[in-house]
């Protein structure tokens, strides 16, 4: 692949100047142009409320109302070149940052700021069905809010009045675009999602593409199906999509969009099927091109041409104003619109309304989720494991019992930076409502055996269909194994078609660390040049030993762990020869994970930064 030319942005623009208050200026940088089509496409994925954008990451640190600039700016682009620009979101724009968690209800603000940016194609992701009021927020506010822009091809919601399982929204979209008149239809999906709340249902995808609308649509004669969905790119979801649409449509284009595992990804299916993943948390704003569609309903085309020089192309957009500045051509004054400011004005209100920059403590070094080796000093799983829940898992009442407690590490969704620990931060790092629960006196010798079951997986989570791969971080599911093993402090991870590090001898100086993806196009689809992060592996779960006697092993124990581990729990006990069920557990602590670190917080980083 002929790699675009590199151009120091440095030496074009001036320093952008970022909308939130609060946030760091973005740092200027070597940048790559974005390659345009005759469609266009700009993506976002995994957002998990980040639309304030990163107040503490400069590469970042670009809003939600910005985002909104930039898209009506790149808008205007297309119709001055006379192409189309379509946005797509592929779910779980909840659940991960205060500006949603921190209200009540929940995503108080949030709707409001979302629904502002003009979405054509959104989907669900698993994070929108875990809880039943979030679900019913979907529905009522997310769906009416895009229209007929909302697209459930596999999700059902069941109207609480009548308790008739219906879509969730439309199952597909037709339509045509503005300046190139391609005719579009699009798909909008969800993976094969087991833990949702008793008010959905997600049907699974091998069954949804057998039933009749969908046999149907897929017969379709149109220039592009466009399959949008929260489905990791290489799963088995997609393949199974991939190949139903070739079965019927052999040569028309398919572009797919997808998300979940939190990783900057590009898969190509065939010569005119690709598919782009853009991260997570607002890090990252995906960008695809495709040319020499050359459709039917192309305006102005008296001849149907050939569709073998079609070109599909990607970039990963960090999300700063430099870099948007530079793809806009415009500057500080001329890139915001006015709809982008009052977003930010938005954003900024309800931060200050939810008291998001209140500090609980000053957190006194860098802690990693994935960038630290664990065990280690600077892993947040050490510091966790060693420090907050032997100081935190304590039921008054059996405080003096000796207990394992054990939490996943996907409970973490984020690090930790040197400086302020604010009610913001607490929310970003463990956004969820796990609380502790345990089952009593469970014999020591059986108890001790769950976490190596839990960290190497094996038959007895296959047979309950339960992946371990579910309890670590989203963006481990990108080493390809269903099985994470026992792992090393030396055990660095470079996941296929994933954002490894790419370590050349002809590395730039004074970059600012960063993705440096390699996938299926090459390694030149970030916009902008990164020095290497190295990442690690990390356990699925992590234990501490509390109250254990100071000689010798106990007799039995109380086996505390966060609530959403209990199936691979009772299985692991199981295996283990301990016939235990959910009758026999009982919730150890009232409060949340989320408000217990809170608690630790104030109590031990007391220092006013």
């Amino acid at each position: 692949m002929t790699k675009p030319l590199l151009i120091c942005a440095s030496l074009l623009l001036a320093m952008a100047l970022a909308e939130q208050p609060s946030a760091p200026n973005p740092v200027a940088a070597s940048m790559r142009d974005l390659p345009w089509g005759d469609l266009n496409f700009i993506q976002t994925t995994d957002s998990h409320g980040w639309h304030a954008g990163h107040l503490q990451e400069a590469q970042y640190s670009a809003d939600w109302g910005d985002y909104i600039s930039f898209a009506e700016q790149m808008r205007a682009k297309a119709d001055e070149k006379g192409v189309d620009l379509l946005l797509v979101d592929c779910g779980d724009r909840i659940e991960g940052n205060g500006l949603y968690d921190g209200s009540d209800p929940k995503g108080e603000y949030t709707y409001d700021i979302v629904r502002e940016q003009a979405i054509d194609v959104i989907t669900t992701g698993n994070h929108e069905l875990y809880q039943e009021d979030a679900a019913a927020r979907e529905y009522n506010l997310t769906v009416p809010n895009f229209k007929d822009k909302y697209i459930a091809s596999n999700l059902d919601y069941i109207n609480p009045k009548t308790g008739k399982q219906i879509a969730m929204a439309q199952r597909y979209r037709k339509f045509t675009t503005k300046n190139q008149g391609l005719r579009v239809l699009a798909f909008g999906f969800l993976f094969d999602f087991t833990g949702n709340a008793k008010n959905t249902v997600v049907q699974p995808v091998e069954k949804t593409i057998q039933e009749k609308w969908f046999q149907e649509a897929i017969r379709e004669d149109v220039d592009l199906f466009l399959v949008a969905g929260h489905v990791t790119l290489h799963g088995p979801e997609y393949k199974a999509i991939y190949k139903a649409i070739r079965s019927q449509n052999w040569d028309t284009p398919i572009q797919f969009f997808g998300g979940h595992s939190h990783i900057r990804d590009f898969a190509k299916y065939d010569s005119k099927a690709y598919a782009l993943q853009s991260g997570r948390y607002m890090e990252t704003i995906g960008w695809m091109s495709i040319d020499g569609i050359k459709g039917k309903g192309k305006k102005d085309e008296k001849e149907v041409e050939p569709r073998a020089s079609m070109s599909f192309k990607r970039r990963y957009i960090d999300t700063n104003l430099f870099g948007y500045h530079y793809h806009t051509g415009l500057n500080e004054t001329t890139f915001p619109t006015e709809h982008g400011k009052n977003v930010s004005t938005m954003i900024h209100k309800a931060r200050k309304a939810l008291k998001l920059d209140h500090s609980f403590g000053c957190a006194p070094k860098d802690l990693w989720l994935n960038r630290a080796p664990y065990p280690g000093t600077d892993s947040v799983f050490t510091w966790l494991e060693n420090d907050v829940i032997p100081a935190v898992a304590v039921n008054k009442d059996r405080k003096d019992t000796p207990r394992l407690a054990i939490t996943n590490t996907g409970a973490m969704r984020f690090d930790i930076f040197k400086g302020a620990f604010t009610k913001d931060t607490t929310y970003i790092i463990s956004p969820f409502v796990s609380k502790f629960v345990y089952i009593q006196d469970v014999p020591y010798t059986s108890a001790k055996k769950l976490l190596p079951l839990l960290n190497s997986g094996g038959p007895v989570f296959a047979s309950a269909d339960i992946p371990v791969s579910h309890l670590a971080p989203p963006e481990q599911m990108s080493i390809r194994s269903d099985i994470i093993t026992p792992v090393s402090p030396a055990d660095t991870y470079a996941p296929p078609n994933a954002q490894a590090p790419l370590m050349s001898s002809t590395s730039k100086p004074d970059l600012v660390p960063g993705y440096t993806t390699k996938d299926d196009g090459g390694d030149d689809g970030d916009d902008t040049l990164h020095s290497p992060i190295s990442f690690y592996r990390v356990p699925n779960c992590i234990q501490s030993a509390i109250s254990f006697p100071t000689e010798g092993e106990p007799e039995t124990v109380d086996l505390v762990f966060v609530d959403f581990i209990q199936p691979w729990v009772l299985a692991a006990l199981q295996f283990t020869g301990q016939s235990y069920n959910a009758s026999d557990v009982g919730v150890y602590m009232e409060e949340t994970l989320t408000e217990l670190l809170a608690g630790w917080i104030k109590a031990n980083w007391k220092k006013d930064c």
